[in-house]
């Protein structure tokens, strides 16, 4: 859709050919791009569970009379239709709290959970304190043609139930799916992956977000709300709901906010998250990624790094399944996985004078999978990288580094990153449980985004007036 839409900006006409039931979203993109009117040619079925006889066949019977169409007749299909989107301002429902919940249920506005309703009394009040203009743009929601104003913030993280002291984060996460680096415009793809955002700084402990028992489940008011605000800000500003973008085959829950144990770090003297990207242990971060899936590392057995780190590594490669091709194929060089250790493994590790760089080291030699597997992976059971090359042609034409051919035996051990640096290590969790917790990431379809939060009230509002001498 995005190089037809680069064309239709510069007057070339096109016809978009999608897999079938991703009319509506493709619809959608190129609304956000200002393009009303897109054509499709739709491919019948899936084309992974298909023939590639039968495939061929649906394509000459039903997809190229839509090609030729779409190139050779005026388009008279209207754009569909918003259903009167309101303003930010208006009154969009009155009643009691069950006939507020129907009508924003009925219109897709909520999640299907209880949430407060968003008078514009609650969310001025929510704004109020911080200084910030409610009408300044962020950015632009790519995926819908949106504006991102701070009105639009509060309203949802009033829907959440956020307090007005989260304004702050909220806006640093606004400004990460803002950021053409993260890539938002990817949230609804069919894997399901959702955003995971990670906390660093003394806000952790200033606004109370759990960093220690149960991390990552619900239950502590700051993580919780938060993490429920970008589900809602996703679904009302950008539009990932399934009549639009969101094409999520299961989709994941709702990700609390993971925020990092700063007292293990600083007893530790390892650096929390945000200092992968560029910042210092007192700046307040969030930083924010996208992962497809989850699993326990339970039960951690051992005393020293080198009985411990064989579990972990296996842990950390059983993560990895189709996602692998974004070390070569939809990706280049950019599966990071997740490691999150509680507090007391990463004491095992420090205690032993190893720092965060020795125990991703240490990962890169663990986690590691037969060669065949990887290829299967990427190429064979996934069908997700062109030409399903061996890794020995992909290592001979410099694609991916030596350690993938150290032979050509297919059962060779093979590593699942590219370096040692691309492994992820934040801390949480309780402090007396050897347990850990890994991520697969989903590489450049939402990639490690990280930026400062500013809890500084906002000059937005404020009235310069000059120093005129004498008065």
């Amino acid at each position: 859709m995005r190089a037809s839409i680069a064309a239709e900006q510069a007057g070339i006409p096109t016809v978009s050919i999608v897999c079938e039931g991703f009319e509506r979203q493709s619809l959608a993109t190129g609304r956000g791009h200002g393009l009303d009117d897109m054509r499709l040619g739709v491919l019948v079925g899936h084309v992974d569970a298909q023939s590639t006889a039968l495939m061929v066949d649906n394509f000459m019977t039903f997809t190229v009379d839509q090609i030729v169409a779409g190139l050779t007749e005026a388009q008279t299909r209207q754009a569909e239709s918003s259903g009167g989107e309101p303003a930010a301002l208006d009154v969009v429902a009155t009643g009691n709290i069950d006939e507020v919940t129907q009508v924003f249920n009925d219109r897709g506005w909520s999640d299907g959970l209880p949430f407060i309703p968003p008078t514009v009394e609650r969310v001025q009040g929510f704004i109020a304190e911080s200084g910030h203009d409610p009408w300044r743009t962020i950015g632009i929601a790519k995926s819908s043609g949106r504006d991102m104003t701070i009105w639009s913030v509060a309203v949802n993280a009033v829907m959440a139930g956020c307090r007005p002291e989260h304004l702050p984060v909220l806006l640093a996460v606004a400004e990460i799916l803002a950021d053409d680096a993260y890539g938002a415009e990817h949230s609804g793809n069919t894997t399901g992956a959702d955003a995971l955002m990670i906390l660093n700084g003394p806000c952790v402990n200033e606004l109370h977000f759990n960093t220690g028992q149960g991390a990552l489940r619900e239950g502590t008011l700051a993580n919780t709300t938060v993490g429920r605000w970008l589900r809602l800000y996703l679904r009302n500003v950008f539009g990932f709901t399934a009549d639009e973008h969101d094409k999520a085959t299961f989709g994941n829950s709702t990700r609390v906010v993971l925020a990092e144990h700063h007292e293990t770090l600083d007893d530790i003297g390892w650096p929390a998250v945000s200092a992968e990207f560029g910042f210092e242990s007192h700046d307040d971060v969030v930083t924010m990624a996208r992962f497809n899936s989850g699993l326990i590392i339970g039960s951690v057995f051992g005393s020293t790094p080198t009985e411990i780190l064989p579990y972990l590594g296996d842990g950390v490669a059983r993560s990895a399944g189709w996602d692998l091709t974004h070390v070569y194929g939809l990706g280049d060089a950019q599966f990071r996985p997740l490691l999150v250790l509680s507090p007391i493994l990463a004491r095992v590790f420090a205690n032993a004078g190893w720092s965060k760089d020795d125990v991703k080291a240490g990962l890169f030699e663990h986690a590691r999978i037969p060669a065949w597997r990887f290829e299967k992976l990427i190429g064979e059971w996934s069908n997700l990288t062109m030409g399903r090359r061996p890794l020995t042609e992909l290592v001979a034409d410099g694609l991916v580094p030596a350690v993938f051919a150290e032979s050509d035996d297919p059962e060779r051990l093979v590593p699942i990153v590219t370096e040692p640096a691309k492994f992820m290590i934040a801390v949480a969790g309780d402090p007396t449980r050897t347990n850990a917790y890994v991520l697969a990431n989903d590489g450049p379809h939402g990639d490690y985004t990280a930026k400062r939060i500013d809890r500084r009230p906002s000059p937005d509002l404020l009235c310069e007036v000059p120093n005129v001498a004498g008065s």
